[in-house]
């Protein structure tokens, strides 16, 4: 398989000294001309402080104390989406509200000097302190803690003052709440941008497609196979995505340990991708890995099954690291797994096939073997390497 993508030769100004060392290459290269929009995808939401704890034998009991064998401090929320399309080498904007306590300038600095995303639209809010999030990873699966408050309504603000509006940008990601619009979505999509949505629970437990006002905006939906099936009544997910296509031009519904399943109504196509097993150190943040590498691909213009592949892939390198958004691989990890899988022995010629696109993606020369690791992300040690 032949690839227009080649390797970036221009780096966005406002990328780092930090950041350009994890992007190392532009999926978008062939595509960039004159007159582009300045970001490849936008997005809106709330950042977290998340602490996570790893390496716990079983869940916590009441009434004990319970030991971790390792723990990692890192964005997390919307900048765990943000993190991994920025490492994917796409130029990043995020619009959000960061208190003015330690937390928040931490989260900023990282995201900002650390990932090189644009964060012109976001702002500090004087007296409002970061939420957080407690992660306990155990046993295949996560458990949560939260404390937050919503930030005042005039927190964010665009250019001129006013509530901030979306930049141009090629694609912007937006999570959809049951029973309400986001009035920005519909803007954004008006004006050209690819909307691509993932969906919460919906606590009010109506799942009802009427109540998700701006999927007629979406290029493409991204549930789970529950939320799925809840949303459509289809008896699996896979008839579920085909009955998404109803609603928006592409469905993708992850499946978790089987993989994910995705069907594009405009091309007809339809696609499964079995998952990568891996062991699983902390899985927080996969399912924003997963649409970002999903993402990634759909603007490269791949195939619907190298998207599928791509975002799987991603979402599994994910899962062995620490945290949500400094877990997300980049090329580096991306190209390092690849080289690895092709050298060992016994491996499938048809499953190495499926990921036989990433010849010509990956960086030729890597520096570090894999597995792959990178220092723990801890709040108190600013300057480890």
């Amino acid at each position: 398989m032949t690839s227009s993508h080649t390797l970036a030769r221009e780096e966005p100004e406002h990328l780092t000294q930090a950041a350009r060392r994890q992007v190392q290459v532009d999926p978008l290269a062939a595509l960039r001309a004159p007159g582009d929009p300045p970001w490849d995808v936008y997005l809106t939401g709330t950042v977290f402080l998340d602490i996570i704890f790893t390496g716990l034998d079983s869940a916590p009991v009441r009434g004990t104390e319970s030991w971790a064998r390792g723990m990692g401090s890192s964005p997390g929320g919307v900048a765990n989406m943000a993190a991994a399309l920025a490492r994917l080498g796409l130029r990043t904007a995020l619009a959000a509200a960061f208190g003015d306590d330690h937390y928040g300038e931490y989260c900023w600095d990282a995201l900002e000097r650390g990932e090189g995303i644009d964060l012109s639209a976001s702002r500090t809010v004087p007296g409002w302190h970061s939420p957080v999030t407690v992660s306990m990873a155990y046993e295949g699966e996560r458990t949560m803690v939260s404390h937050g408050h919503e930030p005042p309504p005039e927190a964010v603000f665009g250019p001129d003052g006013g509530p901030a509006r979306p930049p141009r940008a090629r694609a912007a990601v937006a999570s959809l709440t049951p029973g309400r619009g986001a009035p920005w979505i519909a803007e954004a999509a008006r004006a050209g941008t690819r909307i691509f949505a993932d969906v919460g629970w919906d606590e009010t437990g109506a799942w009802d497609l009427a109540g998700l006002p701006d999927l007629e905006h979406c290029e493409a939906f991204l549930p789970n196979a529950e939320e799925a099936r809840r949303y459509t009544g289809a008896d699996c997910p896979r008839a579920a995505a085909h009955a998404l296509t109803e609603c928006v031009p592409v469905a993708v519904v992850t499946l978790g340990e089987e993989g994910a399943y995705a069907v594009d109504r405009r091309t007809g196509e339809a696609a499964e991708v079995p998952a990568i097993a891996v062991e699983a150190l902390d899985p927080t943040g996969a399912g924003d890995v997963f649409v970002a590498g999903f993402v990634t691909g759909s603007l490269a213009g791949w195939p619907l099954a190298d998207r599928l592949a791509f975002a799987g892939l991603t979402a599994a390198l994910s899962v062995q690291e620490f945290g949500g958004s400094l877990s997300a691989p980049g090329w580096s990890e991306i190209g390092a797994w690849w080289r690895k899988v092709q050298s060992l022995p016994g491996q499938d010629p048809m499953a190495l096939e499926r990921y036989a696109f990433l010849e010509d993606l990956v960086p030729k020369r890597l520096d570090r073997p894999w597995p792959l690791r990178r220092a723990v992300p801890t709040i108190g040690f600013g300057r480890s390497a």
